[in-house]
């Protein structure tokens, strides 16, 4: 089932970071949609119709005025393009003299001020570009939860790292332990067109501080357990929901820690179900430890946010035990 979203304009009032040492910088990151340029603006979703058949495009910017696209038959991931069918073209193109124009696979597409112009053959169409928003983002923490950051202390963490005005930064897990809960985290990737792969936008959510939900600006990208809503060395993500750089993202999750019997040996695995932006990626699968977090045992552990170098930050996190 398709779920719903909200339109709105992109407007993020935040900060610029790294240092520009030319135009090919791979760490070169934006955190202030004002600062980030030209092609910030025509990065993104499109959606519309070229003929009778409804689109969704994906524009993923590439640094320099380049960009790469995937156009979904039947509307955008998680609304309205069948995953399970998984038929998508792939252009790639520049912007020269203030358009931008890519092709690939039989398909045309030029952008201008907010509209792509999608050519397939004799058929064209607009599409327009939007800004999704998942359902459960700024969800409130329900009574009873414990409330890990609501933007005005990290008391919760260790170490705590407050970022700019209500946000935290990587590299910290919470100072309780957790065995068997309901989880909600709101993350943000910045936008690094000049990097690539693991270099763009990479840290990591850490269940019982072992088991890596990757978080990762993997937008557009195929969607790899490696990427974002990947369980790392364990599953990939049903559908790559991962939304552009600089969009508040959410994860929900539902965790079961792993059950042991009095000798101490594991009788059944720690289990999770996860929504990416409010769609459901992983389905009650089994677990595996991954590398990178703080233990390997099973047992219950902290949450770890993973510090992969990357200015990727996040907000409005509460947990929910279950009995």
């Amino acid at each position: 089932m398709n779920r719903l979203y909200t339109l709105s304009v992109i407007s993020l009032g935040l900060f610029f970071t790294g240092t520009v040492m030319g135009q090919e910088n791979p760490k070169l990151s934006f955190l202030d949609a004002k600062e980030a340029g030209p092609d910030f603006q025509i990065q993104g979703e499109y959606i519309g119709k070229a003929g009778d058949q409804s689109f969704g495009v994906q524009v993923i910017a590439r640094g320099s005025g380049k960009f790469e696209a995937v156009v979904f038959p039947g509307g955008l991931p998680g609304a309205g393009w069948d995953a399970t069918r998984p038929v998508k073209h792939k252009l790639a193109g520049e912007t020269k003299d203030g358009l931008t124009k890519l092709a690939g696979e039989g398909m045309e597409a030029s952008i201008t001020t907010g509209t792509l112009v999608l050519k397939q053959g004799e058929k064209s169409g607009e599409l327009k570009r939007l800004h999704r928003e998942s359902m459960t983002l700024a969800k409130a923490a329900p009574e009873g939860a414990i409330v890990l950051f609501n933007g005005t202390n990290v008391d919760q963490w260790e170490p705590g790292k407050m970022a700019e005005t209500g946000t935290m930064g990587v590299g910290t897990r919470t100072k309780q332990v957790f065995e068997n809960y309901r989880l909600h985290l709101e993350f943000r990737s910045p936008f690094m067109p000049n990097a690539s792969g693991q270099g763009r936008g990479n840290s990591g959510m850490y269940l019982g501080d072992q088991y890596e939900c990757q978080i990762l600006d993997s937008f557009g990208l195929e969607g790899a357990d490696n990427e974002c809503g990947g369980i790392y060395q364990n599953a990939k993500p049903s559908v790559n929901m991962c939304l552009p750089p600089l969009s508040w993202q959410t994860y929900d999750v539902d965790f079961t820690c792993a059950k042991f019997d009095a000798d101490g040996k594991v009788t059944a695995p720690a289990r999770v179900t996860i929504r990416h932006n409010d769609v459901l990626i992983h389905d009650n699968i089994e677990l595996k430890s991954t590398p990178g977090g703080g233990r390997s045992d099973q047992k219950p552990g902290a949450i770890f946010l993973q510090d992969h170098g990357d200015a990727v930050r996040f907000r409005n996190i509460w947990l929910v035990e279950k009995k």
